[in-house]
């Protein structure tokens, strides 16, 4: 099979093409070509198959068209930008996340001739928005409180009706805040669940810009990139028409990812942790929900971790070697 990956050049479409580079398949069919395509060109990992490596505007006029022209049975569409800077810059948001969607989708239905691929899009729990339920079921409305969350709903109903109207065969994954995430920090609203770990395990301070008290849903890079290989190949058949799902993850409040910290390293990388409030973050975050029951999800084969001890070692074991600087 040809794959096609966009937002290629991130932390989960690097891992992502870098486990499927490693395996040569996904799921029982060869892969003998991957296209990653990013806004820079990514890196590629090695691999027995070609990988062609490309930057590009998605949203730019012919881009879309270009990227699906060697009919891919597989599209993995990771390319966006992160909460806080589609909050900043509104028309950079759109244009992006939604214009850049829109685009791909086209593309995909102008090939037409039963041309109809497996198409994985990375959405958000941003989709949801106050008042909450104490658990967010499969069934509840989505009202986001943000631009980043309106786009990733836009998205979501495209992907819906493109799928019923027998387009392409669409999986929308509702991430969780994705933690640990390595590297060095971005512009995401929900950036300091990683720092405030990922920093004090390296040895340096870091700001924790919300209360302790602030609760929230978490899965690992590991998880997220089984997500993608599980919506890639499972049997979409028991999807039905409401094309997303809200994966698992584990809720924990800041006080207890610190706890988790503490009981892994000690409590002189806790300490390494400094409480500087900024009212911008909070109010972004105070519009995200808490706590799931992902039912759909979990029934059709989606798994994460059970405790955020659990993701803190998987960080330290896939990013650190093992070891806690």
């Amino acid at each position: 099979m040809h794959i096609l990956v966009t937002g290629a050049a991130g932390m989960i479409g690097r891992k992502f093409a870098e486990r499927l580079a490693r395996e040569g398949h996904l799921g029982a069919r060869r892969i003998v070509k991957m296209t990653l395509s990013d806004i820079v060109a990514p890196v590629p990992a090695k691999a027995a198959f070609p990988i062609a490596a490309r930057a590009d505007d998605l949203a730019a006029p012919g881009i879309a068209e270009t990227l699906v022209k060697e009919r891919p049975e597989l599209i993995v569409h990771l390319a966006a930008i992160v909460s806080g800077e589609a909050e900043s810059d509104f028309d950079k948001g759109y244009r992006v996340n939604l214009d850049g969607t829109r685009a791909l989708l086209e593309a995909v239905r102008k090939i037409g001739g039963g041309y109809k691929p497996r198409f994985v899009f990375a959405s958000s729990i941003a989709v949801f928005g106050a008042p909450f339920a104490e658990i967010i079921p499969d069934e509840f409305h989505l009202t986001p409180l943000t631009s980043y969350g309106t786009q990733k709903a836009i998205g979501e109903l495209l992907l819906a009706d493109y799928t019923r109207r027998g387009f392409l065969d669409g999986v929308g994954l509702r991430f969780p805040t994705i933690c640990v995430r390595p590297g060095a920090p971005n512009k995401a609203a929900s950036g300091f669940f990683s720092n405030i770990i990922r920093e004090p395990l390296a040895g340096k301070e870091v700001v924790l810009p919300v209360p302790d008290s602030v609760r929230h849903t978490h899965a690992s890079p590991r998880a997220a990139v089984n997500f993608l290989v599980h919506a890639a190949t499972m049997d979409t058949n028991a999807i039905g028409p409401r094309r997303s799902l809200s994966m698992p993850g584990v809720c924990v409040t800041v006080a207890e990812q610190i706890a988790a910290l503490g009981r892994i390293t000690g409590e002189k990388a806790v300490k390494r942790i400094r409480r500087e409030p900024d009212p911008l973050i909070t109010r972004i975050v105070a519009g995200w929900p808490e706590r799931f029951d992902p039912v759909r999800a979990v029934k059709l084969g989606f798994e994460a971790e059970t405790s955020f001890d659990a993701i803190v070692h998987a960080h330290i074991e896939d990013e650190l070697g093992g070891k806690v600087g």
